[in-house]
């Protein structure tokens, strides 16, 4: 699978788990897929708190690894 195909499956997945975030006030915003690697920016109330940032990030992780063949991981970029 390529990596904007990748893309393409991660953006439909997060169509699907991001009205549940927002209801948190966290948005996520795909930047890109590098061999495999999400590339998301987090923006809303978990920005500023690193404990939540990785609590969403390593959700959204699971989720896109248990969903989307060819996630590796995911990269929270600022």
């Amino acid at each position: 699978m390529t990596d904007s195909e990748i893309a393409e499956n991660v953006r439909e997945v997060l169509g699907e788990v991001l009205p549940a975030l927002a209801m948190d006030s966290v948005g996520v915003e795909v930047l890109g897929v590098d061999s495999g690697i999400v590339q998301v920016r987090l923006n809303g109330t978990c920005t500023g708190c690193p404990s939540s940032v990785r609590a969403v990030v390593m959700g959204l992780e699971e989720e896109l690894t248990r969903r989307v063949p060819g996630v590796r991981y995911l990269e929270a970029l600022p």
